[in-house]
Order: C-alpha cells, then structure tokens, then sequence
C-alpha cells in the first residue's frame, strides 16, 4: 500500500525509470565499496548551510571501486560532463558566465530533450499546461530553472544556480560543503583526490544500504569542506535526474513530494528559490522493497 505517496507523479516517475536506457547496472557497469558507516559526531541534514562543523572522522578508501567509463562517451554525459568545471565553488564568489559556457548549456539540453525521459516528462508538463509544448520553448523553460544565476543567501550578487548547487556543489565559508547531490561529480571528483568518502549515512526511518541499491546517503569532504550528510542517485542517467527533478519543482507546490517507482519508496525534496529556480533538490530513501 502506498501511504501518503503522490500516485500520478509516482506513475510518471515509473514510466522515466522504465526508459532511461542509458542507466548503468550495479555490479557490472560500476562497484562501490560501502564500508562502514559514518561518525555520529557529523551528524545532519542534506544542505544544512548553517552547519560548519569540522570532520574529525578518518577516511577510508574510495566510493568507486569500478566505471565503466565508456558510457562518459555518450552524447548526455559527455554534454554532462562538460558543464561541471563551469563554476567558482565557493558562495559569495560571483559567477562569470562566457559565451563558450552558455553553447554548453544549451548543447547539454538540446541532448537531453531528445531522449525517451525528458520527452515523456515533456509531454506529461504539456498536458497540465505547466510547460510550452514548443521544443525551443520548453528548453528556454529548462534554462531558467536550472540555469539563469542568483544570489544565494549572504551574497549580493549572483554566484549560484539549481544546476551548480545539485549537480556541481559547492562550499560555504571553506568548511562546509552544500549541494552536491551527483554520482557523476562525486566519482570524477574521487578519481582526481579531492573526494575523502568517509562512510554511508543511515537513520531510524532509512533502510540499510548496499553496494546494488540506486540510492545512497553518504558523507564525505571535498576541497576541504565536509558535507556532513549528502543523499544522491547513483548510475542513473543525468537526463533521469534532469526529468524527475523537473518534474517534481513544477508540479508539486510541496518541497517534500514522495514517489514510489521500481523498487523504492523517496521522497524527493525540492527547494523552489523565488518560485523561479531549483535551490537545491535530492532524494531520499525511505523504503526498499526487495524483488520477489
């Protein structure tokens, strides 16, 4: 039974997962190692901008253990790929946008409309009349969401956007990381040693990870920040995140939505930033049901 779950949004959310074929399989187009699970001490939530605890936790070994990076090669995730070294990570530090970087942008969404999980999430906002059914329309739709540039909290000029927070990340005064919510970025990121993966995160209503579920809460560092608690998909497609995250800032007025789609019952946040962009958003996992 399904309690307190959005039924429509939970069908479409099905229907994207269904057709990303561009998702990597668990054990076979990548590994992870778990190992064990985080300190208590650093303990709370995903985008605690507040929180500028240090870690005083050891790091292990890498998250990664295996990808199959052929799959970067493929028209989404290299467009994908090529808009992370766009931003100044540290909030506060204005955004300098160049022409090349705007062709960026747009090669990445003119890539991603034309795969099964953004036409379908296309055609499902058309039909609710919350996006233009016109496909240059729609994209200029996209961009504002996710791309045009705002000034975060404490800042007076714009040095943030939904696309860098969620995918990219960022770090507030040195110390604590926010965002940050991809498993591409977060592998990249690893391989080049700036990622200490210190631990998975669990809680009272979480179920215990592992190494074949497509849902992951997990703490780590970065550029010597610490995000003390961070939740994020793992080996699912960027045009998946890209649909379902869009899906759920236009649909649902709720910054908590929750879905039930494959195996998993999430609930999604997704923070509207002047009901114009996407402040941050991630999901979260509340129930694993295990295959029959």
């Amino acid at each position: 039974m399904m309690i307190e779950s959005d039924r429509e949004l939970s069908a479409m959310v099905q229907e994207i997962w269904d057709n990303d074929v561009n998702r990597l399989k668990p054990g076979e187009d990548y590994r992870i190692s778990l190992q064990g699970k985080a300190g208590d001490s650093m303990g709370g939530n995903d985008d605690n901008e507040n929180n500028d605890n240090d870690s005083s936790e050891r790091g292990g070994l890498p998250l990664f253990t295996f990808v199959n990076e052929t799959i970067f090669k493929k028209e989404t995730f290299s467009a994908f790929i090529s808009l992370l070294d766009n931003y100044e990570s540290d909030t506060g530090e204005p955004e300098i946008v160049t022409p090349e970087e705007v062709a960026e942008n747009h090669r990445f969404l003119d890539a991603i409309v034309q795969t099964p999980t953004m036409k379908i999430a296309h055609k499902y906002l058309v039909e609710k009349q919350l996006s233009p059914q016109d496909e240059t329309e729609f994209k200029e739709q996209l961009y504002r969401i996710w791309f045009e540039l705002y000034a975060r909290r404490g800042s007076s000029r714009p040095d943030s956007s939904g696309f860098e927070h969620v995918f990219v990340g960022e770090t507030r005064g040195r110390r604590t990381v926010i965002g940050f919510h991809n498993w591409i970025q977060l592998y990249l990121q690893e391989k080049l040693g700036h990622i200490d993966y210190k631990g998975y995160s669990v809680t009272a209503n979480s179920p215990q990870p592992d190494e074949n579920k497509h849902i992951l809460a997990l703490q780590f560092s970065w550029k010597d920040g610490i995000k003390p608690k961070g939740s994020i998909f793992i080996g699912v497609s960027p045009e998946f995140e890209f649909a379902l995250y869009t899906l759920c800032f236009l649909t649902s007025p709720n910054e908590r939505v929750k879905v039930q789609f494959s195996f998993y019952d999430v609930e999604i946040v997704c923070h509207h930033y002047n009901q114009k962009h996407i402040g941050t958003t991630y999901p979260v996992l509340l129930r694993y049901r295990k295959p029959q």
